[in-house]
C-alpha cells in the first residue's frame, strides 16, 4: 500500500487533474449547448439530455459504481488476479441491466413523436450499446486509480470529450437532418476514443515496463482467469460490493431523481426538459467541476489511509491524524466555495440567464429554478465531502445499514 503522504499528494493531484477537466468539460458544453440551441430544437436537446443521457449514466452507475468502491478499498492490495477478475463482472450486470432498462426506455416509457423526433429506438440501442462498451475498461480504470496513475484519467477523457464534441459540432452544422442519429454517432466516437486509449496506454505500459512491483506481467493478466488453489475473487470484496450495490440505488435516486420525475412520470415535455436541462448544467456548474472531483479524490484518499470499519482509537495515530486534517481542510473550502456561489449566484441569476439565451431561458421560472440550485450547491458541497470520508471509513455491516 503507498505511503499515507503520497497518497495524500497523488490525491491532491487527483483532485487538482479533475477540476481541470471537469471545467474544461462543463465549459465546452456550455458552450457547445448555446451552439447547437441555433440548429436543433428545445425537443431534441430534451430527449437526448435528458432521456438517452439518463439511460446511459444509469446502466454505467448500477453496473460499475458498487465495484470501482469496493475494489478501491479492500485491503487486499497485492491479490491483483482476484481483483481483476471480480471487476470483469461489471459486464455481466451491465447487459442484464442494460437490456431491461433499454425495454423499458423503448416499450414502457412515453416516446416522442416519430414525425418530429424519428430513430427514437436507435437512440436507445446505441446510448446502451455505449455504456456497455465503456464497461470493457473497468479494470483498467481501478489499476490506475489504484496505482496513481493521476493524469491517465484525466487525459483520456479530454480526448474523449474533444472527439465527441468535435463530432456533434461537424454532425449538427453539415447534418442538421439526422437528428438523433447526429448524437448516436457522436456517443461511439466518445466510446471508441475512450475504450481505445485506455487499451493502448497499458498494453504499451506493460510491453515496456520493467518495475517488478508493477501487477500486471503481459497484456494476458488484465483479462479474467482461473486462479489454481483459490477463489475467483476475494470473498469480503464480493460483500462488500454488495453492499455497496444496494447503497448505490439509493445514491443514484437521489442524485438524478429530477430526471426519473420527468423521465416516469410525464410531468413535463420535452421541450420543457430541454430548458431544464441547460438551466441544471448552469446551476450545477460549481458541483461538477469542483466538488465531485474533490469527493471523488477524498474516497480515494480516505480509503487507502483509513483502515475500514476501526474505531478512531485503533487507527494507526499518524494517518488518522493525516486524515482528520485533510477532511477539515476540505470542508472549510468547500463551504467557502459554497457560500460564494450563494452570494453572487443568486443576485445574477437573470443577467447569466439573459446573456446566455436570451428570453427563452431569463423569462418565466428560469432566474428562480437557477437561485435554488445556488443554495443547493451549498448543501451538497458538506454533503459529498463528508459522504466521501464516511463510506471510505464505514464496516461492511454499517454500509448495509445506511
Amino acid at each position: 500500500m503507498p505511503s499515507s503522504g503520497k497518497v495524500l499528494a497523488s490525491a491532491a493531484r487527483s483532485a487538482s487533474y479533475n477540476m481541470i477537466l471537469q471545467v474544461m468539460f462543463r465549459m465546452v458544453t456550455f458552450l457547445l449547448n448555446a451552439f447547437i440551441l441555433r440548429y436543433i430544437s428545445k425537443e431534441m436537446v430534451g430527449v437526448v439530455n435528458v432521456r438517452l443521457t439518463l439511460l446511459y449514466s444509469t446502466i454505467l452507475f448500477i453496473a460499475r459504481e458498487a465495484f470501482r468502491r469496493a475494489c478501491l478499498s479492500s485491503p487486499n492490495k497485492n491479490q491483483w488476479a482476484k481483483t481483476i477478475n471480480l471487476i470483469w463482472c461489471t459486464i455481466p450486470v451491465g447487459f442484464f441491466f442494460a437490456t431491461i432498462l433499454s425495454f423499458v426506455w423503448m416499450f414502457l416509457l412515453e416516446r416522442p413523436d416519430d414525425a418530429v423526433l424519428p430513430n427514437y429506438d436507435i437512440g436507445v440501442l446505441i446510448f446502451g450499446l455505449s455504456a456497455l462498451l465503456e464497461l470493457l475498461v473497468e479494470p483498467l480504470w481501478v489499476l490506475g486509480q489504484a496505482l496513481l496513475f493521476v493524469r491517465l484519467k484525466v487525459i483520456i477523457e479530454g480526448f474523449a470529450i474533444a472527439g465527441r464534441c468535435i463530432m456533434t459540432v461537424i454532425l449538427v452544422q453539415k447534418y442538421p437532418d439526422l437528428g438523433i442519429v447526429i448524437f448516436c454517432i457522436a456517443q461511439l466516437c466518445f466510446t471508441f476514443i475512450y475504450v481505445s486509449l485506455y487499451y493502448a496506454f497499458f498494453t504499451y505500459y506493460i510491453i515496456k515496463n520493467k518495475d517488478d512491483n508493477f501487477p500486471l506481467k503481459c497484456v494476458r493478466d488484465i483479462f479474467p482467469r482461473i486462479i489454481p488453489g483459490a477463489y475467483w475473487a476475494d470473498i469480503s470484496t464480493v460483500v462488500l460490493v454488495w453492499s455497496f450495490f444496494k447503497q448505490g440505488f439509493l445514491k443514484q435516486i437521489l442524485t438524478e431523481g429530477e430526471r426519473y420525475m420527468m423521465t416516469i412520470f410525464d410531468v413535463l415535455n420535452f421541450g420543457d426538459q430541454g430548458i431544464y436541462d441547460i438551466i441544471n448544467n448552469l446551476g450545477s456548474l460549481a458541483a461538477r467541476f469542483i466538488f465531485l472531483p474533490i469527493e471523488e479524490s477524498g474516497y480515494l484518499f480516505f480509503a487507502q489511509t483509513v483502515e475500514r470499519g476501526k474505531i478512531a482509537k485503533k487507527q494507526p495515530k499518524e494517518s488518522i491524524d493525516l486524515a482528520s486534517k485533510a477532511l477539515e481542510a476540505l470542508l472549510k473550502f468547500v463551504v467557502l466555495v459554497g457560500a460564494t456561489i450563494l452570494v453572487f449566484g443568486y443576485a445574477y441569476s437573470y443577467l447569466l440567464l439573459d446573456l446566455y439565451g436570451g428570453t427563452l431561458l431569463s423569462s418565466g421560472t428560469g432566474p428562480t429554478l437557477l437561485r435554488f440550485y445556488c443554495m443547493y450547491v451549498l448543501m451538497i458541497a458538506v454533503n459529498g465531502t463528508t459522504e466521501c470520508f464516511v463510506f471510505a471509513a464505514m464496516s461492511q455491516k454499517e454500509v448495509d445499514r445506511v
